[in-house]
């Protein structure tokens, strides 16, 4: 096991990849009387076409079977998982997203029997025809639930407005017609290629003895046997750089329109340093413009373009990647031409050393701040892991950045053909 000192957030890590290729992460926090442990596999929505283990040809799944993985699971021959953890005094939960599926409890006793009963539901899958339709009809409900929701349309169409053929434009729970194609051999293909040990990290944080903890980890995985697996072959199909429509329009029964501006990422295909670069640059001048200091927020305030509903976030990941800026606004076509236009002028901007050095500053406390959280230092420590970074090793790389490295990013991080936008409008608007 390897053990490392990180001096600038003042944390122990204790790590080890086993032998069935499962990386195992501690990071014991004695002062806490509360730990959290998630399962993670490097595996979510947009995984739909790749070569099955064992296989040499690739297959395309069903959209939404991921997270219809996500649910199953819990599920076994015998009695539903929720109620193990219940016993234990613990508290369950899961998420799927585009690119990540994450199994997870919170506790504060039992901590290594919950730890156990967190690996060994996630590795004893039971999918039954039956319990396969029956989770059809609970999946479509959840699917029209979402319909409904106007944020969710905006953020997804969004997507839709961005992307020509890569998946993120595909709502993650996949659509009604396409939940009801999936068959238990379908998630007993996605379950063995994705869920194997070599895919996916154990992140253990909180009030526990990490070296009692990672032999009863190592001891649970020398009982178990898995198929040999070198690398997944994942497919995705050619996406161009440009944005697939300028403008979306949705029709939905709202009292006030919203509009969301989506910058989509060149497909860079980066991992490691490169990946944080510019994960990190993208954020700090995303606050820099737009957060309620911002130089563009104040302009947006003033010509009651947006009220507190408004937005911005960023989603860079190894296939794909996207910005989205939006809000609640009575007038949308005017909000997005007025955030186009501030985006565009940020290719003609420097920005100063020591503007610079606050976005920094401000941003290594946020990262900081961040970090007393339990859900946020495990659940992102394993979504960068899979990109080759190390959550503890991001403040003192924020430290490096430099001037320069901000200017050269916004001289070429905005082109008006990687520029998109999508409105939700009141269904009496025509169009």
């Amino acid at each position: 096991m390897n053990k490392q000192y990180f001096e600038t957030v003042d944390e122990t890590l204790y790590e080890k990849k086993l032998d069935n290729g499962l990386q195992v992460c501690l990071l014991p926090k004695s002062e806490l009387t509360k730990t959290y442990g998630v399962f993670m596999t490097n595996y979510g929505s947009v995984d739909r076409s790749f070569v099955p283990i064992g296989q040499t040809e690739p297959i395309t799944v069903p959209d939404g079977i991921a997270h219809f993985l996500e649910h199953k699971l819990f599920e076994k021959e015998d009695r539903d998982v929720f109620a193990d953890f219940t016993k234990q005094a613990a508290s369950p939960n899961a998420f799927t997203s585009f690119t990540e599926t994450a199994y997870l409890f919170s506790a504060t006793s039992n901590i290594e029997k919950n730890v156990l009963t967190l690996i060994d539901f996630v590795q004893d899958p039971y999918f039954s025809e039956q319990s396969v339709e029956k989770e059809k009809g609970i999946i479509a409900q959840e699917i029209n639930m979402y319909d409904d929701q106007p944020d969710w349309r905006l953020f997804m169409g969004t997507n839709k407005a961005l992307f020509h053929n890569h998946p993120v434009n595909i709502d993650i729970a996949g659509t009604v017609d396409s939940i009801y194609t999936i068959t238990k051999d379908d998630l007993y293909t996605c379950y063995h290629t994705f869920y194997h040990p070599e895919n996916m990290i154990l992140f253990v944080t909180g009030n526990f003895d990490p070296e009692q903890m990672m032999d009863i980890i190592i001891q649970n995985q020398e009982k178990k046997s898995f198929d040999q697996l070198d690398r997944i072959q994942r497919e995705f199909p050619e996406e161009p750089n440009r944005v697939k429509e300028k403008e979306l329009k949705i029709n939905m029964p709202v009292s006030i329109p919203k509009c969301s501006v989506g910058i989509k990422e060149p497909d860079l295909q980066l991992q490691g340093e490169a990946y944080l670069k510019r994960d990190l640059l993208t954020d700090i001048v995303l606050d820099y413009f737009f957060s309620t200091g911002g130089e563009f927020y104040q302009e947006l305030y003033d010509a009651d373009l947006i009220d507190n509903s408004f937005f911005f976030e960023s989603n860079l990941q190894t296939s794909f990647g996207y910005v989205a800026i939006g809000s609640n606004t009575n007038q949308p076509e005017l909000f997005a031409s007025r955030v186009k236009e501030m985006l565009l002028s940020t290719r003609d901007m420097e920005i100063s050393e020591a503007a610079f050095e606050r976005m920094k500053k401000k941003k290594m406390g946020q990262m900081l701040r961040a970090m007393n959280s339990l859900e946020f230092t495990a659940n992102q420590f394993a979504t960068l892991a899979f990109k080759q970074v190390n959550l503890l090793d991001v403040v003192p790389f924020i430290q490096k950045l430099t001037v320069q490295d901000v200017n050269a990013f916004l001289s070429t991080w905005i082109e008006e053909d990687r520029l998109g936008a999508c409105m939700i409008q009141s269904e009496t608007v025509e169009e």
